[in-house]
């Protein structure tokens, strides 16, 4: 497997809906939509195995004290392989990025694999903001740590 790092732009849109609608959770998401906050990101980022889009993110931010990242999404028939923690180490090594140690929120299922990546649980969580899951758990802060 060659994977290769890149910033993803606006003609990137197609590739990162496509990933979007695997996962349940954004598979309802448009395109003008996504072409939109692909636009509007700071830092947006994506592995690729050949031409093909496998994995990608995107992180807010100033670069200097606060980066949060977002949209994390691996390819269904990818996920397993070590894809997703090679997007992680792609995010937090990024040279824009520097000495900032980018945050996320994350469902409490995903805690061990994040924490595998070298994120530590942050004392904050955050309600699901969705009406229609009135049950679901609160999303889980983490924050990368560099030592």
């Amino acid at each position: 497997m060659t994977l290769t790092r890149v910033e993803l732009a606006a003609d990137d849109t197609d590739d990162l809906l496509a990933l979007y609608r695997e996962y349940g959770w954004w598979d309802d998401r448009e395109r003008d939509d996504v072409a939109h906050a692909l636009a509007n990101t700071d830092l947006a980022l994506g592995l690729r195995d050949g031409d093909e889009l496998i994995a990608a993110a995107r992180v807010i931010t100033d670069f200097v004290y606060y980066a949060r990242v977002y949209d994390v999404v691996v390819a269904t028939e990818r996920r397993g392989d070590g894809v997703g923690r090679a997007l992680l180490e792609a995010v937090v090594t990024h040279d824009r990025l520097g000495d900032v140690n980018p945050v996320l929120l994350c469902r409490e299922g995903l805690v061990p694999f994040y924490e595998s990546a070298g994120f530590e649980r942050y004392p904050e969580s955050v309600a699901v903001p969705d009406d229609d899951a009135p049950d679901e758990e609160p999303l889980v802060t983490l924050i990368h740590t560099t030592g």
